[in-house]
């Protein structure tokens, strides 16, 4: 496979920086390069990588760094301000039927919304692509599209979104805006979601009130959904969705407008509206999420690390159950914004960072 628009790096251990921490010494490496604005991250079973562009293109990633041309078959993104092609995902049966799942900024009357669609990898196409999930209304913001994508273990698909700037639909059972959704794999609503009987309401929706959702994993022993959103000034989120609950967004933040000012009603909490199981104040912009389960780096097991776009960085967190007990930056020099954080197979920790020669790093741990 020939490298594609960029020179690769000549394999993880071309060149490695250190950091410290806790647990000793971090060691990260360059995967690949030559990637505008990656924004998410799958693992394939042969070894490679989907990575995708935040203009609109996917590619496939070879363990060595090489880069793929640009696959074909990808839906038409509205690549304006956060918007783009953002989150993939394979289908929980991708080994027997090569699903791929895209979440993307999706053009239509009105600007622009987020969608979901899927189809099969075939050589270095997709095939069959379909949408599975339109965010309604479209809207001309450019701004809080989201998305992440997460399968379940009954092989459900939650989609985060954000609330493309307008703080009115977040709090509205009938608009997509500033939502979680679960759907079925193939776009159907499944019968136990929380809206689905609520006459007005979109039956995909399974939580609400969230302003813009950029990081999301399941739990590795509960079997539940974990998200982290984006605040305004302050007040970015950890928060374990749960079915028909609203987080509050923007009746209630523990942070406020980026003059100052404060935002929706000025109140940290009311009834009916859930509280973050953790939050940050100043904002650090967290966007990917991860658990960590492997056994390579046993320090870091049962740990969940969220990527950081304010601060440039990777924020550990130790758990106790529900609840964060100990939070630890890393790589605090590093200075690129941290769009993606993924568990390898191989047990280290993969990056993406947001820029316009952004990279794929790997990221281990080297004991004292």
């Amino acid at each position: 496979m020939l490298a594609v628009g960029a020179c690769a790096a000549s394999g993880p251990d071309a060149d490695v920086r250190s950091f410290p921490s806790e647990h000793g010494s971090v060691q990260v490496s360059t995967v690949a390069t030559g990637l505008e604005h990656p924004w998410g991250l799958a693992f394939l079973p042969d070894g490679r990588m989907l990575v995708t562009e935040r203009p609109g293109r996917l590619r496939l990633v070879a363990a060595d760094g090489t880069l793929s041309a640009p696959l074909s078959g990808v839906p038409e993104v509205w690549a304006r301000g956060q918007g783009g092609l953002l989150d993939v995902a394979l289908d929980p049966g991708f080994a027997g039927n090569g699903l791929v799942y895209l979440s993307y900024a999706e053009p239509g009357e009105g600007g622009a919304g987020t969608a979901v669609a899927r189809g099969k990898l075939v050589g270095e196409a997709l095939e069959g692509v379909k949408v599975i999930l339109r965010q309604s209304p479209k809207l001309e913001a450019g701004q809080h599209f989201g998305s992440r994508l997460v399968f379940d273990r009954d092989g459900l698909l939650y989609v985060t979104t954000g609330d493309r700037g307008n703080w009115d639909h977040p709090q509205a059972l009938d608009k997509g805006q500033g939502k979680i959704f679960r759907i079925q794999a193939d776009g159907g609503i499944p019968a136990d979601n929380p809206f689905v009987d609520r006459e007005g309401a979109d039956p995909a929706i399974w939580s609400y009130g969230h302003r813009n959702v950029q990081g999301a994993a399941l739990h590795p022993g509960t079997g539940k959904l974990w998200q982290t959103e984006h605040g305004a000034r302050g007040g970015d989120e950890l928060n374990i969705p749960e079915p028909g609950k609203n987080y509050g967004w923007p009746v209630i933040t523990l942070g406020v407008n980026y003059s100052g000012a404060p935002i929706g009603s000025g109140k940290k909490e009311m009834p009916g509206m859930e509280q973050p199981i953790h939050q940050w104040t100043p904002s650090i912009a967290p966007s990917g999420l991860a658990f960590y389960t492997h056994e390579r780096f046993p320090a870091w097991q049962g740990n969940l690390f969220v990527g950081a776009l304010a601060f440039q960085r990777v924020v550990r967190l130790e758990l106790e159950g529900d609840k964060v007990v100990a939070e630890e930056p890393l790589l605090v020099d590093l200075g690129e914004r941290i769009r993606d954080v993924r568990q390898g197979p191989d047990g280290y920790l993969y990056l993406l960072t947001d820029d316009a020669k952004g990279r794929i790093l790997r990221v281990g741990l080297q004991a004292d």
